[in-house]
């Protein structure tokens, strides 16, 4: 067996962890929820949220990571001496299984509408471009070829290795995907009538603040920066021992929280200077969006293609930074804990991805009867791992980190050994001990639909 791979550079860990956490959610999610729930209400909110919540809970699952230098698996059974708590590891990998797998299935639609809007196939009026995410996404052969692929195409980045191939990566796509935001930003905010949807997302609604946004909020925090997958653990066991964890969890939560607010004024003001209010999920990069391109730069055509055709780009280069990460989650674990070469490892994982990408793709499309508990497989897998085993595996580690692993072994890794400051870390521990697994809890409450 080859020595572990590790990062090597700060910045690779920092775009590589954050590109882990920035993805589709990104751009369909937080901007509907902050427009929804109070605009600038909510994103303070939710910053709030991130340091009570996202920062303590990401660095704890660095902690648990870098101590081990081991897949997720072995390293909570490292800090455990065998006990039953390294369930936890193998709980964050099935976790990221089974959501690479219907994940795939989205950033196939993203990889496709990429070629399409590259080939102007998806311009025309509102029906025509409906008709066409329908047309396709029923499709029983090109959803699967385009989810596959796209596990296919993480294949190759993965089998590369850590320097080689996902930081290599992560410092290219991610200040591309930065560029690109940027650039749509800009555009959009230049449109007549733009104002307006900027003021719609950056004004504070108080009014619209209720238990009920702070429990989405609390959630969105914990969801966006990928809590309770085993990526952040797996991750931080290729950081060096010098890293320091918290300064590292604070800069990835800034960019991916930098990344949420600029995809709300891409999207916000493009909408409102056409005057179509954004839906959430799926319909609004499918549906809406391309039509909001076509109309709100009907004048110049050139720039509604060229603005069309860098936003289909800019998702599969968000949804790519994620398939890597979750990629490598069971990648590590197969070459580690069977002892194989990585290029078997990551074809045993792509092979259980594309398996499962398949049927969930053909849930969905052509053949809905693929149905669990009375909804589609997709769906299924999403509300399971939403619902349940994220907030579980989140939950678990807070307890494990706070209570379980000696609080000496905790003070050393945030210390480095002592070597870096230990101002924050009676906060920390207070936060990973008590707040997360109370916010935790609430967000798992919530989900179920218990408050």
């Amino acid at each position: 067996m080859k020595e572990r791979g590790n990062f090597g550079s700060k910045v690779g860990i920092v775009l590589a962890t954050a590109g882990s956490a920035v993805g589709l959610g990104n751009v369909w999610r937080f901007p509907y929820m902050a427009g929804e729930n109070g605009g600038a209400a909510f994103i303070f909110i939710y910053i709030g949220c991130i340091l009570i919540l996202g920062l303590p809970g990401m660095v704890g699952e660095f902690i648990v990571g870098r101590h081990a230098q081991a897949n997720a698996a072995r390293a909570y059974d490292k800090l455990s001496g065998g006990r039953p708590w390294k369930l936890v590891g193998h709980l964050g990998i099935l976790t990221s299984t089974i959501i690479l797998g219907f994940y795939a299935v989205v950033a196939g639609w993203c990889l496709q509408y990429l070629f399409a809007s590259m080939a102007g196939q998806v311009t025309g009026d509102a029906e025509y471009v409906k008709n066409y995410f329908v047309s396709f996404s029923s499709d029983a052969l090109k959803p699967v070829l385009w989810g596959v692929g796209f596990i296919l195409l993480t294949h190759l980045i993965v089998i590369r290795g850590v320097r080689s191939g996902i930081e290599k990566a992560s410092k290219l796509l991610m200040p591309i995907l930065f560029i690109l935001l940027v650039v749509i930003v800009i555009a959009s905010c230049m449109l007549p009538g733009a104002i307006e949807g900027v003021r719609f997302l950056l004004n504070p609604d108080f009014s619209k603040v209720t238990s009920v946004v702070l429990l989405e909020a609390l959630g969105q925090a914990f969801f966006s920066l990928s809590l309770g997958t085993a990526c952040l653990c797996t991750y931080a066991s290729y950081f060096s021992k010098d890293t320091n964890l918290l300064n590292s969890a604070g800069q990835i939560v800034v960019l991916d929280t930098v990344i949420a607010i600029l995809a709300g004024l891409m999207i916000f003001p493009a909408a409102m200077a056409v005057g179509v209010s954004p839906d959430s999920g799926p319909s609004l990069i499918f549906i809406t969006l391309p039509n909001v391109f076509q109309q709100a730069f009907g004048s110049m055509p050139i720039v509604g293609y060229v603005i069309g055709v860098m936003f289909y780009a800019l998702l599969v280069f968000a949804a790519l930074t994620s398939t890597i990460s979750m990629h490598e989650i069971g990648t590590a674990f197969f070459t580690e804990e069977f002892k194989i070469s990585r290029p078997k490892a990551a074809c045993i994982m792509t092979v259980v991805a594309s398996v499962l990408c398949v049927f969930c793709a053909l849930s969905v499309g052509a053949y809905k009867e693929l149905q669990v508990m009375g909804q589609p497989l997709m769906g299924f897998c999403d509300q399971l791992t939403a619902n349940v085993m994220l907030p579980l595996g989140g939950l678990l580690t807070c307890l494990f980190v706070g209570w379980y692993v000696p609080k000496q072994v905790v003070r050393s890794e945030f210390t480095n050994n002592e070597t870096v400051s230990s101002r924050y870390f009676g906060v920390f521990l207070f936060a990973v001990r008590y707040v997360c697994p109370i916010c935790i809890l609430l967000v798992f409450l919530h989900q179920l639909g218990v408050i």
